[in-house]
């Protein structure tokens, strides 16, 4: 006799990380930068705003390696460090 219960073919189907997981750089695609930002937090105190652009840089390292999902930088928090596109830079410009 059996006593295992089966209630049904339910199967696990997994799903990507909640956002804010992501994948272990296992290759080191993006160690140089991860270094950078590591050493620019110790040389600061570790004050992360002394850091931002070396976060910023070492996030798009990620991102291009498909080691977190793209998000637009504004939406990050770097919207002060980002270009901003060539129509308003020109209006920036003009008197």
């Amino acid at each position: 006799m059996s006593t295992a219960m089966n209630f049904g073919s339910k199967t696990f189907k997994p799903r990507p990380p909640d956002k804010g997981s992501f994948p272990l750089d296992h290759f080191g695609e993006c160690k140089d930068f991860k270094e950078k930002f590591m050493k620019c937090l110790r040389d600061n105190s570790f004050d992360n705003s002394q850091c931002r652009l070396q976060s910023k840089d070492y996030l798009e390292c990620r991102m291009e390696h498909q080691l977190m999902a793209k998000e637009p930088l504004e939406k990050l928090g770097f919207r002060d460090l980002v270009d901003p596109p060539p129509s308003q830079a020109d209006n920036n410009t003009k008197p």
